[in-house]
C-alpha cells in the first residue's frame, strides 16, 4: 500500500475516517498536526484514494507523539495500520528522537506491545450528557474572565513540568479557539491548577487539567461544565486519581472507554502524572 506524507490538502479525508471511526477531532485538530508536524504525519493511498492515516508531534525531541492510525473499514484486514504506524516511528527514530509516546485502546495494545511499547499508566475517557437547556448554568458562573497573556505563560510553563516538556504552541492554540475553557486556581501568585478546553465535532473535551488538591481540581472542574453550552462532556482522566474520579463520578459523567499510556525507548522526561487528572487527549499526550 504506498504511503506519502500528509498535506493540508488532505484534512477533508482525515476528516472522513474519523467520522467512520465516531472520534471527536475537527478540522482545527488536524491543521494543528500539520502545523507541528508537517513533513512526519502520514496517508495511505490506494486509487488516488486516502484509506490510512497517522500522525506525529515532537515535544522539544524529549519525546514524540503518534496519533491518530485511522483505517477505513473497507480496507482493514490489510495491514495498513502497521504500515502506517511503523512509518510514524521509522521517521521519528530518524530525528533520533530518545521516547515515542502513544494512547493505546485494548484492540491496539497488542500490537503496540509487539512493536516495543510498554505501559506507562492507564487511563479512561468519561463522558457527561445532559440536556443543553442545562448548560452553561449548572453552578450560575457568569462570563469567562480573559486571560492576560503573562497568565497564559505562566501556566504554559507549570505545564512543562507536568507534561515533561514543553507545550506551549498546542495549549495556546486551545486557548485561541476556546478562551472560555482556559482556567487556573493559584495560591500567592504561584500556579496550583490549570485547565484547558476544546470543542470536538460532538462534545466538548476538557484537558490538559491539572490541580494539586480537590479543591482547585474542584472548582477547574464546575468552570468547565459551566462555559459549556454542549450536551456532551468528555474527559479523559488518569485512573490512578482519585480525586479525579470522585469529581467526575459526583458531576455525574459515567465511564465510555479505557487507554493505556505506553511509551518506547528511554522515558527520561515522564513528567508529573501524579499532579494530572486529565491529559489533553490521546491524539496529543
Amino acid at each position: 500500500m504506498p504511503l506519502r506524507t500528509m498535506t493540508m490538502a488532505d484534512i477533508p479525508a482525515g476528516l472522513r475516517l474519523k467520522e467512520i471511526a465516531g472520534w471527536n477531532q475537527t478540522a482545527a485538530d488536524w491543521k494543528r498536526f500539520l502545523e507541528a508536524s508537517p513533513e512526519g504525519c502520514f496517508v495511505a493511498e490506494e486509487d488516488e484514494r486516502v484509506c490510512g492515516t497517522a500522525t506525529t508531534i515532537s515535544f522539544e525531541n524529549r519525546f514524540a507523539w503518534v496519533g491518530m492510525v485511522l483505517v477505513d473499514p473497507q480496507y482493514r484486514g490489510r495491514g495498513i495500520g502497521t504500515q502506517l504506524l511503523k512509518r510514524a516511528i521509522e521517521y521519528l527514530d530518524g530525528l533520533k528522537i530518545p521516547a515515542i509516546k502513544l494512547d493505546a485502546t485494548p484492540q491496539g495494545k497488542p500490537l503496540y506491545e509487539k512493536l516495543e511499547f510498554v505501559c506507562e499508566y492507564e487511563i479512561e475517557r468519561w463522558t457527561l450528557r445532559r440536556p443543553p437547556s442545562e448548560a452553561a448554568k449548572v453552578y450560575g458562573f457568569g462570563a469567562a474572565v480573559p486571560l492576560s497573556p503573562e497568565l497564559l505563560e505562566s501556566i504554559c510553563k507549570a505545564d512543562q513540568e507536568v507534561f515533561g516538556a514543553d507545550r506551549g504552541f498546542l495549549l495556546k492554540s486551545l486557548h485561541e479557539d476556546a478562551p472560555e475553557f482556559t482556567a487556573e486556581v493559584g495560591n500567592d501568585g504561584r500556579i496550583e491548577g490549570y485547565a484547558f478546553g476544546r470543542r470536538g465535532s460532538f462534545a466538548d473535551h476538557l484537558g490538559p487539567w491539572m490541580a494539586k488538591d480537590a479543591t482547585g481540581a474542584c472548582q477547574l472542574l464546575e468552570r468547565f461544565v459551566a462555559h459549556s453550552s454542549r450536551g456532551v462532556q468528555t474527559v479523559d482522566y488518569l485512573k490512578s486519581n482519585a480525586i479525579a474520579g470522585d469529581l467526575l463520578r459526583s458531576f455525574g459523567f459515567c465511564f465510555s472507554r479505557s487507554l493505556t499510556r505506553m511509551y518506547r525507548g528511554s522515558n527520561d522526561h515522564p513528567g508529573r502524572s501524579e499532579l494530572l487528572c486529565a491529559i489533553l487527549g490521546p491524539e496529543f499526550g
